[in-house]
């Protein structure tokens, strides 16, 4: 191989390790969405994961549902609530502030809800559920959603339209991927404290 050869050989490996490098970086950053104009709700979780989530709220996609997440967040209404449904490669879902207590009977986590009034539906074809996407739970009722809420794994996106989406994974992620999968966990993890970052 004559030395022209090898620095074109070496300069396409490197023009292709750019690429492969290039690519994994942007998708990292997909994986992260960017601070909005917040509120930010601060998670800190306890468990086989340990870590702190932070959620962009978006009041203006869902002012109805952020504002009963503040109120719930400030009255300290999350803390000690477990992830009580994770399904592996979709979601975790949290928020049972009447059932889903740590340390209580979970026998009926998720099927709670707060003492606040059920929110009306504030779906949006703008946003669509991809990786760290945050949405609320709900009952068959679109209608129904409470306190409960769930961010997603990966796409989702068969939720649009569906689920009203509240916020967006801006810091944590790594934190969310290691939470207790099951339906429920064996040992679920734990919103130890959830505060709001205005």
């Amino acid at each position: 191989m004559s030395r022209l050869d090898r620095i074109l050989a070496g300069g396409l490996f490197a023009a292709g390790l750019a690429v492969v490098v290039g690519y994994g970086i942007s998708q990292s950053a997909l994986a992260q969405a960017t601070d909005g104009p917040g509120p930010n709700l601060m998670i800190e979780v306890a468990g086989a994961a340990n870590g702190t989530v932070v959620i962009d709220l978006l009041p203006d996609v869902a002012p109805q549902h952020v504002a009963q997440i503040v109120a719930l967040a400030k009255e300290g209404a999350y803390d000690n609530v477990v992830f009580h449904r994770v399904i592996d490669g979709f979601m975790a879902q949290t928020g049972d502030v009447q059932y889903g207590k740590a340390g209580g009977d979970l026998s009926m986590a998720g099927m709670g809800g707060s003492d606040k009034p059920d929110i009306p539906a504030e779906f949006t074809d703008k946003l669509s559920f991809q990786r760290g996407v945050v949405g609320m739970a709900r009952a068959q009722d679109p209608n129904s959603a409470n306190s409960q809420f769930f961010i997603t794994f990966g796409d989702a996106s068969f939720l649009d339209g569906q689920y009203t989406i509240v916020g967006n994974v801006i810091s944590g992620m790594d934190v969310v991927d290691k939470i207790q999968r099951g339906e429920p966990p064996a040992t679920p993890d734990v919103m130890t404290k959830v505060t709001v970052q205005e």
